[in-house]
């Protein structure tokens, strides 16, 4: 079973997507297997979190921009990539770092996360966009 998630973004920012994937899961009668998530863009990325502290969230943005500023920052002025704007190359080099595919188990119906585990497209660009994440149930 497939399905596409389509993850409206407006900069950067960690977006819970959780319950569309397990209510998806719930739509086709998921039981036993393993769901696979694909972000279909290169400035972007997934990620398995905590969803408990939005702080968690809020620091981790942070550290990415420590490693990759925009590229208007005297630190990266050797970059040459800048023909989308000044966040684009670094949002291309944090998607590199970050997963852009994820694969979590399902048993008796429900993806096996952690307690405090959510699923989150990280927006990594500061304009507005409609991300798609491309999924897939194989079931056993």
């Amino acid at each position: 079973m497939n399905t596409t998630f389509t993850i409206p973004t407006r900069g950067p920012a960690c977006h819970d997507f959780t319950a569309e994937v397990a209510a998806w899961l719930r739509g086709i009668g998921a039981q036993e297997g393993v769901v696979t998530l694909f972000v279909r863009h290169t400035s972007c990325s997934l990620l398995v979190q905590e969803n408990a502290d939005p702080d968690v969230q809020r620091d981790l943005l942070a550290w990415l921009d420590r490693i990759a500023p925009s590229a208007d920052h005297p630190s990266m002025r050797y970059l040459t990539h800048r023909a989308e704007g000044p966040d684009d190359m670094p949002a291309h080099l944090k998607a590199a770092i970050l997963p852009v595919s994820l694969q979590i188990p399902v048993a008796r119906g429900r993806m096996q996360l952690g307690t405090w585990q959510g699923i989150y497209l990280v927006e990594h660009r500061a304009q507005p966009h409609r991300r798609e994440v491309a999924a897939h149930f194989q079931g056993s």
